[in-house]
């Protein structure tokens, strides 16, 4: 296969980065630490998940580069305190993917999730005590990313539901755990029966192969999509929101449905 990847063209992003942060440099780059990078981060994770749900690759190409512009961000600021460098990043990467796909790089032979998942947690020294076949718990992920994570790792040693039934009947009987918590009115309660329902709905996602995030963004762009779409039928007809009944609302609401998907 052809290599596309200029050697030149690595060098110059590493170099600038070197001299956005050296005396005389950039002084928003200058004054950056890890820390206050921490938000740049997930808000570029996020744009690029935007550009593949747009299915646009000029703005993916452009966004896959903020994220990567992170990398060497921190890699930079790393290099400076001489903790790593960005070299040392890639090696480890490149030592990373060749352990964990020992059916290409070595004479293991098939592939499976269990796998990888028992190869991680011998990198990661799983097996001492207090260790768990559930795996690092990564709590900056998403609830719901979360929740999927942990059912799969359930999943690999043999915890899951045989069929798709399981789920989803399980999700009729965390609605009446929680109709019976909101008609006893505890709070904690109500909250706990609640998050059950979203893990259990989580969990019926991973069987669907759908993911649970995405899924919920998508809906809520819809409600969004369609609010604004009732806000200009009651413009149009000279209205105020805030003036109307709940049942002028819900008819407008319909009508709003009837034009968007």
């Amino acid at each position: 296969m052809k290599r596309t990847f200029e050697e030149s063209e690595w060098v110059r992003l590493i170099e600038t980065m070197e001299k956005l942060r050296s005396p005389g440099g950039c002084e928003w780059d200058i004054a950056q630490t890890h820390e206050t990078l921490r938000p740049y981060l997930i808000e570029e994770a996020y744009e690029v998940l935007d550009a593949i749900d747009r299915g646009n690759d000029e703005e993916l190409a452009e966004e896959l580069g903020d994220i990567l512009l992170q990398v060497i961000f921190h890699s930079q600021i790393a290099a400076e305190r001489k903790a790593f460098s960005i070299t040392d990043v890639v090696r480890s990467l490149t030592d990373k993917l060749v352990r964990r796909h020992p059916q290409v790089f070595s004479d293991s032979k098939g592939y499976s999730y269990r796998q990888w998942e028992e190869i991680k947690a011998k990198e990661k020294g799983a097996g001492s005590t207090g260790s768990s076949s559930i795996g690092k718990i990564n709590k900056a992920l998403p609830a719901l990313s979360l929740a999927r994570r942990v059912q799969e790792n359930a999943s690999v040693v043999g915890f899951d539901w045989n069929e798709i039934s399981g789920p989803r009947n399980k999700i009729d009987e965390e609605i009446e755990e929680l109709d019976c918590a909101i008609k006893g009115g505890d709070k904690k309660k109500i909250e706990e029966e609640l998050g059950d329902l979203l893990f259990t709905i989580a969990n019926l996602s991973r069987f669907l192969d759908v993911d649970p995030e995405s899924a919920l963004k998508r809906s809520t762009e819809k409600f969004v999509n369609r609010f604004r779409d009732m806000e200009s039928h009651i413009e149009e007809y000279g209205l105020e929101i805030e003036s109307m009944t709940i049942d002028e609302l819900n008819h407008l609401w319909e009508k709003a449905k009837e034009g968007t998907n």
